[in-house]
């Protein structure tokens, strides 16, 4: 499963609450495509399946992630930061199961 950073945790929050929708989750799931053959895809969804894992973060629990089963494996290990910065800016994962990316980095094998 996915590990949010602090950073991302609040981002997230911020997002959620920015909608009016705090009873929705992140969703991250790997998807086939991408040039180096998987892709990350990131959404809120209140659309949560009876196998999906879950995960609270916060010190209210109120951000919550949720994962299909196809994507918690090749997502085990993996972090999601959250960069607001001159060099770097956006939500970026960090998964130790990526053996290649692509110059956007968005996508591994």
């Amino acid at each position: 499963m996915i590990t949010l950073t602090d950073t991302a945790t609040e981002k997230v929050g911020q997002l959620l609450a920015a909608e009016g929708a705090e009873e929705l989750a992140l969703r991250v799931a790997v998807r086939p495509g991408g040039c180096s053959g998987f892709s990350y895809e990131m959404f809120f969804d209140g659309d949560i399946a009876a196998d999906d894992n879950q995960t609270s973060y916060g010190d209210d629990g109120k951000v919550r992630v949720v994962v299909d089963q196809a994507s918690a494996q090749l997502l085990e290990g993996a972090t999601l930061d959250y960069k607001d910065g001159l060099d770097e800016s956006g939500f970026a994962i960090t998964n130790p199961n990526a053996t290649r990316t692509c110059g956007c980095g968005s996508s591994f094998s």
